[in-house]
């Protein structure tokens, strides 16, 4: 994906109202098998690349436009080992998203983090041989489902997330309870 600076802020033509990052890759293994390539690709896809994009879109956007990224319970709980690459990079979205809350927030823009758990996709169905073991970790015994994540995200970018910036919202089933 390549993104220019537009030098015209705001233009109608490129109008941007609310942005949802939610590219993720699950890298999944032993701390002394992880390489370099893999750490550079994985903070690249949730790192660097939301960066880019909430740089990108924010000179697109109006005031009071929303930016919502998708992170991980895992950024807060790791239950099982193997994990840390991938909740490191998700971790970075915490920082990230505060921080443009504060960068944006004068424009009226909020910046959110939504963090599911397990959620029912093609990357980890809920019924797939892991699926009886996550729900284990949850306080509701259930795996999420897509549109449980999408109402969500729809909330924090309507007129309901008006006052909503900065946050890091779980709909993880209670894993992080």
């Amino acid at each position: 994906m390549t993104c220019a600076r537009s030098s015209t802020a705001r233009s109608p033509s490129s109008r941007v109202d609310v942005l949802v990052g939610n590219a993720g890759i699950a890298p999944f293994g032993p701390l002394a098998d992880v390489t370099l390539d893999e750490v550079d690709r994985t903070l690249a896809i949730h790192a660097r690349a939301s960066f880019l994009l909430a740089q990108a879109a924010a000179p697109h956007m109006p005031d009071g436009g929303r930016i919502v990224f998708i992170g991980s319970s895992l950024a807060e709980r790791v239950p099982y080992p193997g994990w840390s690459l991938y909740a490191m990079s998700k971790s970075a979205l915490v920082g990230l998203t505060k921080g443009l809350a504060r960068d944006l927030g004068p424009r009226g823009i909020t910046v959110n983090l939504v963090a599911p758990g397990s959620t029912d996709t093609e990357m980890n169905p809920a019924d797939g041989p892991d699926a009886e073991g996550e729900r284990a970790f949850t306080a509701l015994g259930a795996y999420c489902s897509p549109e449980d994540i999408a109402a969500t995200v729809a909330h924090l970018a309507g007129e309901g997330g008006r006052m909503i910036t900065g946050a890091t919202i779980a709909v993880d089933a209670g894993v992080t309870a």
